[in-house]
């Protein structure tokens, strides 16, 4: 009966296999080309410092209940305090991941007649969310600011009455390339539209003092962000900023959050601290700026690709088993690079994802540019 029971689970495997799409956990080893610890935060001796002082000074482990319960720990109000002075807003909710604060946002705050527009490449903790909504939904080529003006007017003549929701991510983490912001909050302004911005690979990394490419936004009624702490910030969970109202909101319906044992208060602590490191370190972003650069330019004079300007940098293959095949003659020669394939990414355009961190520096960097274009070489076809 067993084997019955699980045989369609095993024919669907098997078909991702057929198609290279099969996936696995794999080990951290070799050169780190494909973290998000853009600023190696994670390691950093201040962060481990700041936790292990926390954790001696009785901070808990775990927070023993959601925050509605006893979960509501001071380090979990010390942060939100301090990261809404850090990011120039009213209020911001710190959830246990980005996963968990977009679905709460998206399945909570748009009402049944409302409209999302959302750009196609927007991350799937958004389409999660976007799928529990009770509101309509539409999807938008990638950074087409004029397609999210033209669905909103469509809407609205064919008898839309709610509030729309403009919904994309500032620094996209499969291609590295930004959203028309500006644009974007102009048509979100004149639509009286809600602008959601996932800063998730910007945060630490872009705009004033490392406040993330929405810097110039945040604090306005109609324009909610997200930053991540898992990524640049080298910590865990997120931290959702709104105004006071829709916090408000969301702590007395957004499932997600009522429902959801709260984050590590030792984790709130490594994240205070990470904000900290962002004001006072600007060289890390220095740094990664120039090896940004430095791969650049490897990557347009030898393979001629145009690089994306960010430290996200997708070299695209197209065939998901070739992808593979030169990942994994990659990371037999020590360099730590998974190759990306749908539905991550859309069919065709399977990549190898370069992810430029400073636990690599310029040496490295040159050698696996190197190798790449030898396993490139070497996997033709």
């Amino acid at each position: 009966m067993t084997a019955t029971m699980l045989s369609d689970y095993a024919a669907t495997l098997e078909g991702l296999r057929r198609k290279a799409r099969l996936r696995s956990l794999a080990p951290q080893r070799g050169m780190d080309f494909t973290s998000n610890d853009f600023l190696a935060f994670a390691g950093a001796p201040r962060l481990k410092t700041a936790i292990i002082a926390a954790m001696e000074s009785g901070v808990p482990a775990g927070a023993g209940g959601s925050r509605l319960l006893r979960g509501n720990h001071p380090e979990h109000e010390a942060l939100e305090a301090e990261a809404a002075e850090f990011f120039g807003v009213e209020r911001v909710l710190y959830f246990g991941s980005g996963y968990a604060a977009n679905s709460a946002l998206f399945s909570t705050l748009p009402r049944r007649e409302d409209l999302i527009v959302h750009d196609a490449l927007i991350h799937a903790s958004a389409h999660e969310g976007i799928a529990a909504s009770k509101a309509a939904a539409v999807s938008i080529d990638h950074n087409d600011a004029n397609a999210f003006d033209d669905a909103i007017r469509n809407w609205r003549r064919e008898g839309g009455k709610g509030r729309p929701w403009i919904a994309v991510e500032s620094l996209y983490s499969m291609d590295g390339d930004q959203a028309p912001l500006v644009a974007l909050a102009d048509i979100a302004h004149r639509h009286e539209a809600f602008l959601v911005i996932d800063e998730a690979h910007a945060t630490g990394v872009f705009g004033t003092g490392g406040r993330g490419l929405a810097a110039g936004l945040e604090g306005r009624d109609n324009v909610l962000a997200l930053h991540t702490c898992g990524k640049a910030l080298g910590v865990s969970g997120a931290l959702l900023a709104v105004p006071r109202v829709l916090s408000d909101y969301l702590v007395n319906r957004a499932r997600a959050f009522i429902y959801s044992t709260a984050p590590s208060p030792l984790m709130a602590a490594g994240v205070r601290e990470a904000l900290r490191m962002v004001d006072d370190e600007p060289e890390r972003r220095e740094a990664l700026e120039h090896l940004v650069a430095f791969v650049g330019d490897g990557l347009r004079s030898r393979f001629g690709i145009e690089p994306s300007g960010s430290q996200i940098q997708p070299v695209i293959i197209g065939d998901n088993a070739r992808a593979v095949r030169i990942a994994e003659t990659l990371q037999a020669q020590g360099f730590d690079i998974r190759a990306i394939r749908p539905p991550t990414v859309p069919e065709g355009t399977a990549r190898l994802r370069l992810s430029i961190t400073l636990n690599v520096d310029s040496e490295q960097i040159a050698h696996m540019l190197d190798r790449l274009a030898a396993a490139m070489e070497e996997h033709r076809r």
